[in-house]
């Protein structure tokens, strides 16, 4: 099991957790889109009203007494950068070759309209059977490197981006096939927030060496009842790699996320 800690300075009892959340929704999702874009949740405490992260795996004693201190105030606004090689929502491109392509740097931006809205870059690394092989090849805040070394996980991001992850396809886990990109948003369920308080996000397909941009993606939709949102996936598809521009989202919090998935939380 994993502990995932949260970013306040309050601990939570089991009916505290469930209002934690950082999760996605979009209107009449199917069942495979869910499984592409779950939602997340969380059952331990986060720390740092200054916007520092915590330490990996490390949790709070539970208690009965419900938050009182609001959560850190967003990041100021950032101009987006230009995106030159925009795919639309829904679409799957080629990225390349399984054995030829060797890295690849995911980038993501956003701002928001609501400065209580305290959003975070996540990726779950799934096998065949669309689940994590272990609770720890859930990369996050608090557990920032997959088992493997393959996924590195920059939370003070670029000069361009706010939060970047670094994938090397060399040291992946053969057993990977799929990881997914996810943006959530801290205590979205207690202070009733949601993705119609978020603009200009956007994932971007980077060369690590050169900065050049592959593709990039700018959300379009912003649901009221979406609290995470799934922006795309990088997958292995008859011996390509392959990005899908997913979009989507669900309303769920970090515990039900990770449990679509199969990352098992304390």
């Amino acid at each position: 099991m994993i502990n995932i800690p949260m970013k306040v300075t309050e601990s939570y009892d089991r009916n505290n957790i469930s209002s934690l959340s950082r999760a996605k929704v979009c209107p009449a999702l199917s069942r495979q889109i869910i499984s592409s874009a779950g939602a997340f949740s969380a059952q331990t405490s986060r720390t740092a009203a200054s916007g520092t992260r915590a330490a990996q795996g490390t949790s709070a004693p539970r208690t009965t007494q419900a938050p009182q201190t609001p959560p850190p105030a967003a990041a100021p606004y950032r101009k987006p950068p230009a995106l030159r090689n925009l795919i639309q929502k829904g679409q799957k491109v080629n990225v390349g070759a399984a054995g030829q392509l060797k890295a690849i740097r995911i980038a993501m931006g956003w701002n928001t309209s609501d400065s209580r809205c305290d959003i975070d870059l996540s990726a779950f690394l799934l096998d065949a059977s669309g689940k994590v092989p272990g609770d720890d090849w859930f990369v996050f805040y608090g557990q920032a490197k997959s088992p493997d070394g393959s996924v590195s996980l920059n939370t003070d991001g670029s000069a361009e981006d706010r939060e970047t992850a670094d994938i090397d396809l060399v040291r992946l886990n053969p057993g990977i096939k799929k990881i997914v990109f996810v943006l959530t948003i801290n205590e979205a369920f207690t202070y009733h927030l949601n993705f119609s308080m978020v603009k200009d996000a956007y994932i971007r397909l980077l060369e690590p060496d050169t900065g050049r941009e592959l593709y990039s993606f700018r959300l379009t939709d912003y649901y009221a009842n979406v609290t995470s949102m799934m922006l795309g996936e990088l997958y292995l598809y008859n011996g390509t790699w392959k990005f899908n521009a997913v979009g989507n989202g669900v309303a769920k919090d970090l515990e039900g996320l990770c449990g679509l998935y199969g990352v098992q939380t304390n």
